[in-house]
């Protein structure tokens, strides 16, 4: 007795919990200020979609798959770094290229700058003849200036400033940097040997400015100056603060993708997902009668948690992983049919009604065992093995699978034991095709 009160306790508090995360009105009914959303994906929601080509021809094979995921980390929190949320980085199994999607971005071109630039940031000296004439700057050309070994990797931290004016207007902004313990003996070194000189300052070879020395710096900050617009110092500090890219990429793909198409497949989604359960339990309803309506509630309630689970994870909804959830839905309606058809041969052989029901239950774990555990390995193989669309349609269907057994083997029995011992117990004898009922 008090195992079943238990169990009835966890799944009342599962069905709220599943209707706060799903009902927008009941979250706020409890009093929770914010509501839980659905995470909807690039074809979802539109956006815009990057596919790179990796330059691997410098990398020995073995370390190939190290540079792609760092392709992969970098661009990673470059973007986070841009606010896109939800956005889907992965790359191909054979490390040759790295898919970027940024639902919600429509700005490509910022995108395509934000992601594919190296950001390679260097101090370089000056040689006098090429990049000097007589101490004084003469030349903008990355090979006239000298390397002093401090770069972009011997940055902490990069931020945007804003340098004043005389008359204490905001003027342009600048990009201030913290050394690590390296970059600060480097750049103390480098600037002891310079007084008085240029010390230029190159992004990806190109130069951004090649202020004067006036005396040596040993500090763990310093400010680059470059002639900045605020767009174009936020991505700077963007870009350093995430690092450089490993290996060289180029951009081989771009698809933008609008939102309104996203709308309609959502609405018919929708609509798809709608009418299947509908149908499924209108089956259940008049085949099974009582018990087919009793699994049509647990369908219900499958659906309800199954959905929570997605927003709360969260689960980046696609129209594959949408796909993938309206198909559990019919598969988790086979446990129940299994087990009723051993309760049917049950109360056939004169067996009592709850005898049935856990003889039911019972002898069909095996069978939904194996079919659900080999749909759940596919969904698995798919995960691993595909990307994009693909592995969304993995995860839903993965989901489905073991919400769907939970329900059938749980929520179902629980509800026709509960019954069973009421007063509607004889109309559970309905599809016993004139077994002797209890």
């Amino acid at each position: 007795m008090f195992r079943r009160v238990t169990v009835i306790s966890l799944i009342v508090i599962a069905l709220l919990g599943a209707a706060i995360v799903d009902f927008p009105a009941v979250a706020k009914f409890v009093g929770l200020k914010q509501s839980f959303k659905v995470h909807e994906g690039l074809d979802l929601q539109g956006g815009t979609q990057l596919v790179y080509q990796t330059d691997l021809s410098k990398v020995a094979a073995a370390d190939q798959a190290n540079a792609a995921q760092g392709v992969v980390e970098v661009i990673d929190r470059r973007v986070n770094a841009l606010g896109v949320t939800e956005p889907s980085i992965q790359k191909t199994r054979d490390n040759s290229r790295v898919i970027v999607e940024l639902p919600g971005i429509k700005n490509i071109d910022e995108a395509i700058k934000l992601i594919g630039e190296t950001a390679q940031l260097e101090f370089r000296e000056g040689i006098e003849g090429k990049s000097l004439k007589d101490g004084k700057f003469n030349s903008a050309n990355y090979d006239d200036w000298q390397d002093v070994g401090l770069t972009g990797a011997h940055f902490s931290k990069a931020e945007v400033q804003f340098k004043q004016g005389q008359t204490a207007v905001v003027s342009e902004p600048e990009i201030s940097i913290r050394f690590d313990a390296e970059g600060r003996k480097l750049f103390a070194d480098v600037t002891g040997r310079n007084v008085n000189k240029p010390l230029a300052i190159f992004l990806d070879k190109k130069l951004l400015s090649a202020p004067n020395v006036n005396e040596k710096i040993d500090s763990e900050s310093a400010v680059i100056t470059g002639n900045f617009d605020l767009k174009s110092a936020k991505t700077l500090a963007i870009q350093l603060n995430a690092g450089a890219l490993p290996v060289p990429i180029t951009l081989v793909s771009q698809n933008n993708i609008g939102a309104t198409l996203g709308t309609e497949a959502v609405q018919k989604s929708v609509v798809a997902g709608i009418l299947g359960l509908l149908l499924v339990m209108l089956f259940m309803w008049i085949y099974y009668r009582l018990p087919g309506f009793l699994a049509s509630l647990a369908l219900v309630f499958y659906a309800m948690l199954t959905i929570a689970i997605f927003i709360a994870v969260p689960v980046t909804l696609t129209l594959a992983g949408i796909a993938g959830f309206i198909l559990s839905i019919g598969m988790a309606i086979d446990a129940n049919i299994l087990i009723f058809e051993r309760m049917k041969e049950e109360l056939r052989s004169g067996a009592p009604l709850i005898s049935a029901i856990d003889t039911g239950f019972n002898r069909a774990w095996s069978s939904i065992r194996d079919s659900n555990f080999s749909s759940l390995i596919t969904a698995i193989i798919l995960y691993y093995f595909g990307s994009g669309l693909i592995r969304g349609f993995a995860v839903t269907l993965g989901i489905g699978i073991l919400v769907s057994m939970f329900t059938a083997l749980t929520v179902t029995h629980t509800i026709l034991r509960a019954v069973a011992g009421t007063g509607l117990k004889n109309k559970l004898g309905w599809w016993t095709m004139g077994a002797k009922r209890q």
